[in-house]
């Protein structure tokens, strides 16, 4: 890293706090302005904020397609297309139509509010930023010699500063920035890779065998269950964020679909990207660091600084959402739910969500230590508590009963949690009979859906008014 490449992320910072802090909350700010923005996002702006805050785990994308090549796509590639071309289709209209806030309002609008305060702590656990948290170390570590706990200090602060007094407007504003600078990153690193050293015949010269295999080195089944942590999609809170945000349900609708493209395209320059890495750097002793080091071996200055905030820009637009949606689900739907808080003690209570959100993500990141480690673990207890009871609130004729409903959240959660706890009592690591501890959340969650759920005469009511 050289002077120009300090000063070009320097420039990048203090326009990023231009933008979160152009217009901040007003103290009578509703809550409707707060978490969703007053429900006035375009396409344009819908795209730039879905696609960049979807894709902050940019390291652990590195990490894997150091480690098992083009398989990458594979994994974190076409399962999350299909898992969000779904949600497209089936739910992105209705949640628009729906007119809530978030994910918890409409469990209260189909069920009752014990089952949307027990979905409020599951989905806050699923938005603690800790991957990202975890990104923003290691990109300290690499990018500047911070060590990592200052690199996670300073990351989170400049990503949430602004956030704390704009709310999600302030997300979006920045999210646009954030949006171009990552496409604009990965294409030069990948343009300069590919001239400096060649195309696929280097890459087959230079990488194992594996690396050009579907499974990467892989067992399918390990593969398979990606598609099935995938469907967290389905559920995924930032998506239906910004469709209760969207100006129209159509605008919903179409952004993602124009986000799925959006996506695919990135995911060819992050997997080459990674491969290259893997080609030039062998004896990385840091997969997860694979993008920075080589971009600091083959970019000159300047460059290298434009792709430093390639990194930035794609890490802190996901901490700064991830970290706004699990402080208005603290507010709004867990302390908002146990008792009645006014419009301006709901900005109070976000901003303080906001804090303990922080720390907790601090904590988890410390812990894990692996991208790849801590999506899965919270995959595998989110999706099956989550995925039955939101997804048929919105879609057919059937629905459990809330009592039931409420003990789908707890039985299906608590067994994936027992379970994935499990492999730590383990000598050799493994889960009890081998199984994933997501499939067993998801058997109990649809064994109590078929013997339990209700037909009902009309589909529930859309707008709660």
């Amino acid at each position: 890293m050289h002077t120009i490449d300090y000063i070009i992320i320097i420039g990048y910072l203090g326009v990023l706090l231009y933008l979160g802090l152009i217009r901040r909350l007003k103290y009578d700010a509703s809550a409707s302005d707060l978490i969703v923005g007053g429900r006035m996002l375009t396409i344009p702006a819908f795209v730039a904020s879905l696609v960049s805050t979807w894709y902050g785990g940019i390291l652990g994308v590195g990490e894997y397609s150091f480690k098992h090549g083009i398989s990458n796509w594979l994994v974190f590639g076409v399962p999350y297309y299909m898992a969000a071309f779904l949600f497209a289709l089936f739910l992105a209209k209705k949640a628009r139509q729906s007119e809530v806030l978030t994910i918890p309002d409409r469990l209260a609008q189909a069920y009752d509010n014990k089952t949307a305060v027990a979905g409020s702590v599951i989905i806050y656990l699923m938005t603690v930023p800790a991957a990202y948290i975890l990104m923003l170390g290691v990109l300290g570590e690499y990018l500047f010699g911070f060590p990592f706990w200052m690199g996670v200090l300073l990351g989170t602060l400049f990503s949430l500063i602004y956030v704390f007094l704009g709310g999600f407007r302030s997300v979006v504003r920045t999210d646009v920035l954030q949006f171009v600078l990552m496409f604009i990153g990965f294409i030069i690193l990948l343009v300069t890779v590919y001239f400096s050293y060649g195309g696929i015949s280097f890459l087959q010269q230079n990488l194992p065998t594996a690396h050009f295999t579907w499974h990467g080195g892989n067992s399918g089944w390990y593969i398979a269950i990606w598609y099935f942590i995938a469907l967290a999609t389905l559920i995924e809170p930032a998506f239906y964020q910004r469709c209760y945000a969207a100006r129209t349900a159509r605008t919903a609708q179409l952004g993602i679909f124009i986000s799925i493209i959006c996506w695919m395209f990135f995911d060819f320059l992050t997997t080459f990207s990674g491969m290259y890495a893997r080609a030039l750097l062998p004896d990385l002793a840091e997969p997860l660091a694979s993008y920075p080091a080589l971009a600091l071996k083959i970019l000159p200055p300047g460059l290298m600084g434009i792709f430093a905030l390639a990194l930035l820009a794609t890490v802190m637009s996901t901490v700064d959402s991830y970290s706004f949606i699990a402080a208005s689900t603290f507010s709004n739907d867990i302390a908002g739910r146990l008792s009645s808080l006014s419009d301006r003690d709901l900005i109070v209570f976000t901003r303080f969500g906001l804090l303990i959100s922080s720390l907790l993500a601090v904590v988890v990141a410390v812990f894990f230590r692996s991208v790849v480690n801590i999506w899965h673990a919270f995959g595998s207890i989110g999706t099956p508590a989550l995925l039955v009871p939101v997804f048929f609130s919105f879609v057919g004729y059937r629905r459990l009963p809330s009592r039931w409903a409420f003990r789908s959240i707890l039985l299906s959660g608590g067994i994936s949690t027992a379970w994935l706890i499990s492999a730590y009592f383990r000598a050799d690591g493994s889960y009890w009979f081998g199984v994933e501890p997501i499939f067993q959340g998801l058997i109990i969650s649809i064994i109590i859906f078929i013997l339990f759920s209700k037909k009902q005469i009309t589909p529930l009511a859309m707008n709660p008014k």
